[in-house]
């Protein structure tokens, strides 16, 4: 018989039962909320209340150029390498490093640190810039789904607002940057179906636009619109109809659209009010009403994107033309266009631009290499109305085949500031970046650091006939700095029809082409050491020899890097035991010639 009690004791169970159990979910909650997604043990963060650092819009002059100081930044290792990249950006006087372990805002004048924001166990996989505001996207690592996306004021480093769900428009693959202009930020969501706009300082939704049907944004492109704050421009994969979209990024209304043959490969740029779109076969640049004043035609025309700058009413593009210069280094050519007729006003063609920036009415351009085979890496100051310029060597290597950061350029309050891969430290190398000041200017040209071309040593006399193997002859292989030739390199060999010669210590050895090279000279030791450890810091495999500026460049490939006093020279032989007796004799001869 069920009695009243018993029935009443069974409802009071019941209830405990769910009272516990809606504890315990709601125990849970709380706890995923308030501990493991709590704020006060992952984050990282520090702010500054010390004003925003002036940082004139003026790079130094085209004299010779020295180091005012400089950092280098680890390549994280996390389970998405992918997004394992470093990248740069200067806001309001500010230098802003972005890495996956977050991000580190210096003063730019100095280089002292200002503030930063790190969160542990997530990854910071995205970032923009919009005015006086950076936007962080991070991911807690093992769960892709749990994301984040943080607004912070770009100055003082004070926390804006957190937002949850939403996903980057699309992000560059080399620098994870992505879209944002005039105070709004670009998002998605998971289908990737709609474009989002959000005021980057309150977070708040500002308008919603249907892409349409069939199209979709691509989670990453090979290059992202990154440089304007006037107009939006994203890829947009539409099956085989795929097109650029241009917006307006206060109202999200669509300027003008552009068909391009693959979203895949399509890279957008845009500066002011023109946007620049290669599509792996040709180079289009648009002006604000979606007119066509630029097309150039090649599928070799750029490598990721043409490096472009705005100034003037002039766009200023560097493209490979398909020319190869005289040491076969392919030649790329700087042309400005007036934007208004479409008409080209100048053009100059140089080895290898891989970044443009603008600052005080000037251009400059960043050259990979100097000269094929010098080691420094070379900027170009420009008049961007004549098109005549100087160039100057900087301290910098760049290396091919180095990842982590895609080479960077800026100035101002008269530096000029340049990022480039690095292999050390080891495994995942690093991104160093310099920034550099004018130095003295010498008595020689500029182009050579002020160094005079007669205090360059012939690199032939540096190994005489009496330390060479039975029979070898130099032969010169001179290098050209924009019309300055200098007695930089010398291959030395064996007699004809002979394949071998007398190594140094007697023996008949197998020995083939040796060459010396005298890769730089600089105008004094400290800049010499500076380069020295930058072209160690670029190579895998080195061998450094103990108590010595020199080292080898793996186990069996014969070449040794050296520096002497002021000159930083290279030995290569087809034996490693003849490439280190011949760097000695070298080192001796450049020594009794200081």
């Amino acid at each position: 018989m069920i009695t009243v009690e018993s029935v009443r004791s069974r409802r009071h169970v019941i209830t405990s039962a769910l009272t516990a159990l809606l504890a315990v979910i709601v125990g849970g909650v709380l706890a995923d909320h308030f501990v493991l997604q709590a704020e006060w043990w992952q984050v990282n963060r520090t702010v500054t209340q010390a004003p925003e650092p002036p940082l004139r819009d003026l790079g130094p002059p085209a004299t010779p150029v020295t180091t005012s100081w400089q950092l280098s930044t680890p390549v994280g290792d996390s389970d998405l390498p992918a997004y394992d990249r470093v990248a740069y950006t200067i806001v309001e006087g500010q230098l802003v490093i972005v890495s996956g372990h977050g991000l580190d805002v210096r003063d730019a004048r100095t280089g002292e640190e200002r503030w930063h924001y790190y969160r542990a166990e997530w990854s910071m996989l995205g970032w923009a810039r919009t005015g006086q505001v950076l936007v962080a996207y991070l991911e807690r690592i093992g769960h892709r789904g749990n994301r984040l996306m943080v607004g912070l004021d770009a100055v003082h480093g004070t926390l804006l607002w957190r937002q949850r769900g939403d996903v980057p428009s699309a992000i560059d693959r080399t620098t994870l940057r992505w879209p944002a202009a005039g105070g709004v930020v670009f998002v998605t969501e998971d289908g990737r179906h709609t474009l989002y706009g959000r005021s980057a300082t309150t977070g708040r939704r500002l308008w919603t636009k249907r892409l349409p049907h069939g199209c979709l944004l691509p989670e990453a492109v090979p290059y992202a619109s990154d440089s304007s704050e006037s107009i939006a421009a994203f890829s947009i994969d539409c099956g085989a109809s795929d097109r650029v979209l241009v917006v307006d990024p206060w109202k999200g209304r669509t300027r003008f659209t552009v068909l391009t043959r693959n979203t895949a490969r399509s890279a957008i740029a845009v500066g002011g009010e023109v946007t620049v779109v290669f599509d792996g076969s040709s180079l289009q640049a648009f002006d604000g009403r979606g007119r066509v004043f630029l097309r150039r035609a090649g599928q070799d025309l750029c490598r990721n994107m043409c490096p472009v700058a705005v100034t003037a009413g002039h766009l200023l593009v560097a493209y490979e033309t398909g020319q190869r210069s005289e040491d076969a280094t392919p030649t790329r050519r700087l042309e400005s266009v007036d934007i208004a007729t479409g008409a080209s006003s100048w053009h100059r063609d140089m080895p290898g631009y891989t970044a443009l920036s603008v600052a005080g009415g000037l251009v400059y351009g960043l050259r990979s290499r100097l000269a094929d085979p010098l080691l420094p890496a070379g900027v170009d100051v420009i008049d961007p109305v004549s098109g005549s310029g100087t160039t100057v060597p900087i301290p910098v290597v760049l290396r091919a085949g180095l990842d982590g950061v895609r080479p960077w350029l800026a100035a101002g309050g008269g530096l000029l500031y340049v990022a480039a891969p690095a292999a050390r430290p080891r495994p995942f190398g690093a991104a160093r970046l310099v920034a550099l000041r004018g130095g003295i200017r010498g008595e020689g040209p500029p182009e050579l650091a002020g160094v005079p071309p007669h205090r360059w040593p012939d690199a032939c006399s540096l190994l005489p006939k009496r330390d060479l193997p039975r029979g070898y002859d130099g032969e010169p292989t001179p290098a050209t700095v924009d019309g300055l030739r200098l007695p930089a390199g010398c291959t030395f060999r064996p007699p004809h029809g002979h394949g071998h010669g007398r190594s140094l210590d007697g023996p008949e050895r197998e020995a083939g082409v040796l060459s010396v090279t005298v890769q730089w000279v600089a105008a004094d030791v400290g800049t010499a050491k500076a380069l020295f450890a930058a072209a160690r810091d670029t190579q895998n495999g080195t061998r450094v020899r103990a108590g010595d500026e020199a080292y080898a460049i793996g186990t069996s490939s014969g070449t040794v890097v050296m520096r002497v006093g002021r000159a930083v020279v290279t030995v290569t032989s087809g034996l490693p035991d003849t490439a280190t007796r011949l760097a000695a004799v070298v080192a001796a001869r450049l020594r009794s010639a200081a």
